[in-house]
């Protein structure tokens, strides 16, 4: 799955990985017991610290969900709303569950040298082979393109609610640790204390496309990164996007905490 780097990082030892604020991180691997991820940047592969980096909130991840269970939620759905899941076939894969409206189709995800694919077609993560299905048929027989249920932005924000779950962990993101002692996975001897991420959220993640007639407001598109200047405000946040600065309602993004 994709992250967001909140922070810079500069690697220290030969095993891990520099990275920028704001580079997107393909993560390959973590543990519940380790503080850092197995990751890959610009294709080079190695340790991040989990504190520096916040997964990307997608609402299509199920996780552990049955095919029997998929089926019940798709099924009359309207045509190409789908979701992913972990597979019971073989742990540690993935299946796409698709609503044909009266039935639900799955497709296996083949995963190989850290690309997945579905039919002739390879990407480097999960996301982005969900984004190619949204405007190419994923279905051989007929046009079926992937789609998001249909969900309001204001419900998705809703307080004590996350329906953006961590693909690797049940607990919700929007709980804010303080500073941590960090040990490396490889090295059990040795610790270090990383940087700990403010109370207040820094970047947020766009939830769908913001394109108000108003200057004064930010436009953005869903999936956008926001740097995040001032959300101390109830009705709307203060944020930079594309290199302009404007305001915007805070129900159309999720602020990424970690």
């Amino acid at each position: 799955m994709e992250a967001v780097a909140l922070f810079s990082f500069t690697a220290s030892e030969a095993d891990e990985i520099s990275f920028q604020k704001g580079d997107i991180i393909k993560v390959t691997e973590m543990e519940d017991d380790s503080c850092w991820f197995t990751a890959e940047v610009q294709g080079k592969r190695g340790y991040v610290p989990e504190n520096y980096i916040s997964l990307l909130p997608y609402p299509w991840f199920a996780g552990p969900v049955s095919r029997l269970d998929a089926e019940k939620r798709l099924r009359w759905q309207d045509t190409g709303v789908f979701l992913v899941r972990e597979s019971e076939s073989a742990p540690g894969e993935f299946s796409v569950s698709v609503s044909y409206g009266d039935r639900v189709e799955h497709f296996r995800v083949l995963e190989g040298g850290g690309q997945y694919c579905i039919w002739d077609e390879s990407f480097s993560s999960l996301n982005r082979l969900v984004d190619f299905y949204r405007t190419h048929s994923i279905a051989v027989e007929k046009v079926v393109l992937l789609r998001d249920p249909p969900v309001s932005p204001r419900l998705l924000s809703q307080p004590g609610r996350n329906p953006y779950p961590n693909p690797y962990k049940s607990s919700s993101q929007e709980s804010i640790p303080s500073a941590r002692l960090f040990s490396h996975p490889s090295h059990p001897e040795k610790e270090r204390v990383l940087e700990p991420v403010m109370a207040k959220p820094r970047l947020a993640h766009a939830l769908c496309d913001y394109t108000p007639p108003h200057t004064a407001h930010l436009h953005f598109l869903r999936g956008d990164i926001i740097d995040l200047l001032d959300c101390s405000g109830h009705m709307s946040w203060r944020g930079r996007c594309r290199g302009r600065v404007g305001i915007f309602p805070p129900e159309y993004v999720q602020p990424l905490y970690h």
